[in-house]
C-alpha cells in the first residue's frame, strides 16, 4: 500500500522546508510532524513546524507558515496550505486523492492499508496468569483483555507473537490445598464444579490455620513433601491443576482468548537452584543474612530495596521465578521482548527484576504494561454486597443476561439460537470495549448501564453501526459488488473516506506505548462519521455512479468497523 496521507504530507512538507530562504538555519536533524485535524472546517491535517522554527529563528511564526505555504508543492494530494492561528500550516486533501485512495482500499480487503512492520520482532507475551484452584476474579479483566488485543495487534503488523500463561501453579497456597483435599474435599461438588469446591477447601483449611498453629505447621509438611517429589501429593497436585485449567479454559472459551503456552511457575522448578549459583558466582547477587539478595547501590530508585531470589531457610521467590523464566523466553522462544500485562502494584517488582537482567547483559526488550484498577459506583473496588472479590465468570455471565434482555426488548421476533448467539457478542463484547476503550493507567468504574447503552462510545454503540453497514446490503438483495466508478458530491462522503483512510495511521502507533484505547477512540469516531454520512447521502434512492460509491462507502465501512473490533478481540454480528 501507498503511503498513508500523513506520511505523504510528511515528506512533501520536509521537502518543502529545503526550499525555503531559511534552510540553511534549520536545527540538525529538523524533522517536521504532522497531524489530524480535530475540526475538519479547518482542513483535514495539520503541522506546527512554523511555530517551532519561529522560536529558533526569531522570526515571526505566521511569516515563516506564509513561507512554508507557497514553498510548498502538494502535486495531486493537496493545494496550496493554508495559514491558521498562531501559525498553524493546514492542508486540505483534493478530491482526487481521495477518490484514488478510496479504490484502494476497496482493493485491500485484508490490511485496509495498514503495512506490515519492516522489522518484525519476536515477543513473548505474559498475560491473564491467574492463580491455580481459584477462580478469576474481576481484576483479571484487565490483564487478559488487554493482552489479548495488544497481542492480536502485534500479530496483525507482522510481529511473531508468542502468549505464554504464567499460572500460579506452585507455592505456600498448596499446603493447605493438599490436606484439605485429604480431609475436607467433596468429590460430588470437585467433579460438578472443581474451582469452587477448590477454593472453599483452601478457604477453611486457612481459616482453620489461624486458629490452631499446629495445622499451619502440618500444611507446610505437606508442601515439604510435594517439592521432594512425594508420588500421593504430587498426583493430587497434577490433578488439581488439571481440573484448574479445565475451569479456566470456560472463561478463556467465552471471550475468545487463547494462549501458545501455560508454562506456570512449577515449570521452572529446576532451574531456580542453578540460576542463584550463577548470580552468586558472576557477583550480581550475595549472601546477606542468610539470604540471597541482588542489592542495585548505584540505582537511586532502588538503593534501599534489594531483591531476595533465596530465602535464609532456602526458599524461592516469585523474583527468582521471574528470573528463570526470562532465561527460558530468550533461549527457547529467542524472544526480542517480553511484555507483562500486570497491574501497577507489582511495578517495584518488575523494576528490580529488569535491572538483574540488565546487569546479566540480557538485551531482550522487557516491558511492563501496568494498568489500574476496576471500580465500583461508589469509586471504591468493585466487590460484592458481601463484601467479595467479584468472580469473572458471574460478571460475563451478567452481561450475557443484561445483552439478552435489550435484545429482546429491541427486536423479539428474531430466532432463539439468533438471540443466545447475538446477546453473547453483545455482552461480552460490551466488557472488553469497556476495557479497551479505557487509558490503561485510568482506574475506571464499571458501570452495566453505560456499556450496554447503544449510545455513546460503546460496544453496542459500533457494533450497531457494523449492522447498519450490512443491512443496506440485505435490502438490496445482494452483497457488494466491486468494478463500478467512484464519484464523490458530497462532503459527507469525502469526511467518511478520510476517517477510513486513517486506520492505516492508528493501527501501527497503538504500540508505542501500548494503548488499544487509541484504535477504540478512532473506531468510535468511524461509527459517528457513518452515522453523519447515513442522514446526509441517501443510497438506494441514487442512481448510477453515486449509488455504487455510497454503496462502496457502506462496504468499507463496515470491513474497516468489523477488522478494527477483531483487533481488539471483540467480534460482530449482522443482526441487532
Amino acid at each position: 500500500m501507498a503511503q498513508t496521507f500523513a506520511e505523504q504530507l510528511k515528506t512533501s512538507l520536509n521537502e518543502a522546508l529545503t526550499r525555503t530562504t531559511f534552510a540553511s538555519d534549520l536545527p540538525a536533524g529538523f524533522s517536521a510532524e504532522i497531524e489530524q485535524v480535530q475540526n475538519r472546517q479547518f482542513g483535514d491535517y495539520q503541522s506546527n513546524a512554523a511555530m517551532i522554527l519561529a522560536k529558533h529563528l526569531k522570526r515571526n511564526p505566521r511569516e515563516v507558515a506564509a513561507e512554508i505555504s507557497e514553498v510548498f508543492e502538494g502535486g495531486d494530494l493537496c493545494g496550496r496550505p493554508e495559514i491558521a492561528g498562531p501559525g498553524f500550516v493546514n492542508f486540505r486533501l483534493s478530491t482526487k486523492a481521495l477518490t484514488e485512495r478510496f479504490g484502494e482500499l476497496l482493493d485491500d480487503s485484508e490490511r485496509l492499508g495498514v503495512d506490515k512492520t519492516a522489522s518484525p520482532r519476536t515477543i513473548v507475551l505474559d498475560f491473564s496468569a491467574p492463580n491455580v484452584a481459584k477462580p478469576m476474579h474481576v481484576g483479571h479483566i484487565r490483564s487478559t483483555i488487554l493482552g489479548d488485543g495488544l497481542g492480536r495487534i502485534a500479530k496483525f503488523l507482522g510481529h511473531r507473537v508468542i502468549s505464554d500463561n504464567h499460572i500460579g501453579d506452585w507455592g505456600t497456597q498448596f499446603g493447605m490445598i493438599l490436606w484439605g483435599w485429604k480431609n475436607l474435599l467433596d468429590q460430588a461438588a470437585l467433579e460438578s464444579d472443581p474451582i469452587p469446591e477448590l477454593l472453599r477447601v483452601y478457604r477453611e483449611v486457612n481459616a482453620r490455620t489461624k486458629e490452631d498453629e499446629s495445622l499451619l505447621e502440618i500444611c507446610k509438611a505437606e508442601l515439604v513433601a510435594l517439592q521432594g517429589g512425594d508420588a500421593e501429593n504430587l498426583a493430587i497436585w497434577e490433578r488439581c491443576v488439571a481440573l484448574s485449567k479445565t475451569g479456566l479454559q470456560k472463561i478463556y472459551d467465552l471471550l475468545d482468548v487463547s494462549f501458545d503456552h501455560w508454562y506456570g511457575e512449577s515449570y521452572y522448578n529446576d532451574r531456580l537452584a542453578p540460576l542463584v549459583d550463577n548470580l552468586i558466582s558472576t557477583g550480581i547477587a550475595e549472601v546477606s543474612e542468610g539470604a540471597v539478595c541482588v542489592f542495585f547501590r548505584d540505582n537511586e530508585k532502588l538503593a534501599d530495596k534489594p531483591a531476595i531470589i533465596r530465602k535464609s531457610d532456602g526458599g524461592f521467590l516469585y523474583a527468582t521465578t521471574d528470573l528463570a523464566t526470562i532465561d527460558f523466553r530468550i533461549e527457547e522462544f529467542k524472544a526480542d521482548a517480553i511484555w507483562y500485562v500486570v497491574g501497577t502494584p507489582q511495578q517495584l517488582h518488575f523494576e528490580q527484576i529488569f535491572a538483574i537482567v540488565k546487569r546479566r547483559g540480557q538485551n531482550a526488550d522487557l516491558r511492563h504494561i501496568a494498568f489500574g484498577s476496576i471500580l465500583g459506583k461508589d469509586r471504591k473496588m468493585l466487590k460484592t454486597r458481601s463484601g467479595d472479590t467479584v468472580q469473572l465468570a458471574d460478571v460475563l455471565a451478567e452481561s450475557v443476561v443484561r445483552a439478552r434482555a435489550i435484545i429482546e426488548e429491541k427486536n423479539p421476533e428474531l430466532p432463539e439460537e439468533e438471540k443466545r448467539e447475538i446477546a453473547e457478542i453483545i455482552g461480552i463484547g460490551s466488557v472488553k470495549y469497556a476495557e479497551l476503550s479505557q487509558f490503561r493507567m485510568t482506574d475506571y468504574i464499571f458501570d452495566w448501564d453505560t456499556m450496554l447503552s447503544l449510545k455513546g462510545n460503546t460496544a453496542p454503540y459500533l457494533i450497531n453501526a457494523y449492522v447498519r453497514t450490512r443491512a443496506i446490503f440485505r435490502k438490496l438483495g445482494s452483497p457488494f459488488e466491486a468494478g463500478g466508478t467512484i464519484t464523490l458530491t458530497a462532503d459527507a462522503e469525502n469526511e467518511l473516506i478520510l476517517k477510513l483512510a486513517q486506520f492505516a495511521e492508528i493501527v501501527p502507533t497503538v504500540l508505542e506505548d501500548f494503548r488499544p484505547n487509541a484504535l477504540a477512540s478512532y473506531l468510535y469516531e468511524v461509527a459517528t462519521t457513518y452515522h453523519k454520512f447515513w442522514e446526509a447521502c441517501p443510497v438506494l434512492r441514487e442512481e448510477g455512479d453515486v449509488r455504487y460509491t455510497r454503496l462502496a462507502l457502506c462496504e468499507l465501512t463496515g470491513r474497516v468497523l468489523r477488522c478494527g473490533l477483531g483487533l481488539l478481540g471483540i467480534r460482530t454480528t449482522e443482526k441487532m
